[in-house]
């Protein structure tokens, strides 16, 4: 596992930075912040920029790292929210949402999706209560099986993030990295071909998404239309490639829960081969509060172990955000090239 923990000094530096940045910008999701985020990332500590440097450059595995030793004051943040809909302005939790935006800014830009939590980029991961056996990141009963976020759409992130808040209960989260699958050349051979289908998760179904907020300015046509995009995406799904890229170092789109079994026995096979690799050297990391993590969500999987929720205001919570090296390849899906919500 690929770590910086943040000495006193680090520290120090870099809440000198986000103050200066807290009291210029509303929220981590005001334009302005946004649009300077790289900028002021620059001026943290060069060790920790160096280290998500060579995360992003050299590709080293295992595809996961963490940034960690932050301080979160426990009462300060208030309890685990009941519900994403209901967080409101958490102004409580800004100086780690800074932390965590800046950091990822280091590695690319933000986007959201507005068929997820209502387009906001910074997302709400804790238990939510009738969701308990759901297989989205509110659930809690079920294990959240190891999958590449959005793995269906094409403009997925290069990177997702998760910011530990609260995790008294040290709950897992898993991952495998692609240097640790081995295939034989025929099967991987199979799965760079286009014989798999990947349907939207239910995180983007319209059933999880509420109407108090429009992003984009009350683009609410463009909200429908993402939703029937998704709809058609479950419904018509086109055939893919699990594997893509370089044959020696391969990337990988997989999220074996939302798949359909493959038209033949041969792409079955190979798909087989690949799930018990992926099983086989499943890594478990207990994320402790003030932990960034980021994974490489082209070379790596992740998913959670399942736990018995509270609902006290006391559960697990974490912040994640999805990140693009390419803003670019998103731009006929966003309303302006500043914007940073997928539709």
């Amino acid at each position: 596992m690929h770590r910086v923990n943040l000495s006193l000094e680090e520290i120090d530096a870099i809440k000198t930075v986000l103050a200066e940045a807290a009291s210029q910008y509303s929220s981590v999701e005001d334009p302005l912040f946004l649009r300077n985020a790289a900028v002021i990332a620059h001026e943290f500590p060069r060790r920790v920029r160096a280290f998500l440097n060579d995360f992003k450059q050299l590709e080293f595995a295992p595809s996961v790292c963490v940034v960690s030793g932050f301080p979160i004051d426990n009462v300060r943040i208030g309890p685990t929210p009941e519900h994403w809909k209901t967080k409101g302005n958490h102004g409580c939790t800004k100086e780690p949402e800074m932390l965590f935006v800046l950091l990822g800014s280091l590695l690319g830009d933000l986007i959201g999706w507005a068929t997820q939590q209502d387009g906001h980029l910074i997302h709400e991961v804790m238990p939510i209560k009738s969701e308990e056996h759901e297989q989205i990141s509110t659930g809690s009963e079920q294990v959240i099986w190891w999958h590449n976020e959005d793995a269906f759409h094409p403009y997925r992130g290069d990177y997702v993030g998760l910011l530990c808040l609260r995790n008294p209960d040290g709950i897992a989260t898993t991952f495998t990295s692609m240097d640790q699958v081995h295939l034989s050349a025929h099967h991987r051979e199979i799965l760079f071909e286009p014989r798999f289908v990947i349907r939207p998760d239910a995180s983007h179904q319209n059933t999880n998404g509420s109407s108090n907020h429009a992003p984009e300015n009350n683009h609410q046509y463009l909200v429908r239309t993402a939703y029937e995009q998704i709809k058609e995406l479950a419904q018509n799904p086109p055939k893919l490639p699990i594997l893509f890229g370089s044959r020696v170092a391969p990337y990988i789109r997989i999220d074996p829960y939302f798949m359909d079994k493959p038209d033949d026995a041969e792409a079955q096979c190979a798909l087989n081969s690949l799930i018990r690799e992926v099983d086989a050297h499943l890594t478990e990391i207990v994320l402790q509060p003030g932990d960034c993590l980021f994974v490489d969500n082209y070379r790596a999987v992740h998913g959670r172990k399942s736990f018995t929720a509270r609902y006290d205001g006391t559960d697990r919570w974490l912040k994640r955000v999805n990140i693009t090296r390419d803003l670019r390849k998103s731009r006929e899906a966003r309303v302006t090239c500043r914007s940073r919500t997928v539709f």
